[in-house]
């Protein structure tokens, strides 16, 4: 881990806030130095070590991705440096190489070697929220879904971290980690220790 490590939050759409205060906290009851900004323009994402892509909608995130330059910037950086990145929600598609319903202009980043479904558990009013179990985790991790998308599966060297049932809520591959739920949205700070501990 680098020290006065600096992490990015895309600040497109979603829960941009959660996301950063989420990971203030983790940062502060780590005892790491570091700082939690939002990224908007092309130029901060070289100023990072890890990114978040929050939720949202994945089609506007995509189409601002591109047309902001940032989309160019993170492949450089990836291709660069290996940078972490994490996907929560709309994050989790926006990693995918495959989309599933192609229907929207959707162009992802294409990091993580897994298929995605978008809203695969249903509008907003069948959001819900369920204990999951997560590889390496000692208990169960209370996860929120919002309009959530699916893992349909997984190649290569993207690895499974988490199921409901058969279906895959959350993968890694290298430094991409990805999931169909809200991490931040809980008091819960285990993902994005998860995650911190990739940088």
């Amino acid at each position: 881990m680098v020290n006065n490590i600096s992490i990015g939050i895309l600040g497109i759409q979603g829960a941009v806030s959660e996301h950063a205060t989420a990971m203030t906290r983790t940062l502060k009851e780590k005892d790491i130095k570091g700082t939690v900004f939002i990224v908007k323009h092309k130029k901060q994402v070289s100023d990072i070590d890890g990114l978040i892509i929050p939720g949202g909608e994945s089609t506007t995130i995509s189409r601002v991705l591109h047309k902001s330059g940032i989309y160019d910037e993170i492949l450089k950086r990836v291709e660069r440096d290996n940078l972490p990145i994490m996907g929560t929600c709309a994050g989790c598609v926006i990693l995918a190489k495959e989309i599933t319903d192609r229907a929207t202009e959707i162009e992802p980043l294409r990091l993580m070697d897994m298929q995605i479904k978008r809203n695969a558990f249903g509008k907003q009013k069948e959001s819900f929220e369920q204990p999951i179990n997560v590889n390496s985790f000692v208990q169960p991790y209370h996860a929120v879904f919002i309009r959530a998308p699916l893992i349909t599966k997984v190649w290569g060297k993207c690895k499974i971290l988490a199921k409901i049932d058969k279906k895959i809520v959350m993968a890694r591959q290298d430094n991409f980690l990805a999931a169909s739920f809200h991490p931040e949205l809980t008091d819960d700070l285990r993902i994005h220790e998860y995650f911190l501990d990739m940088i």
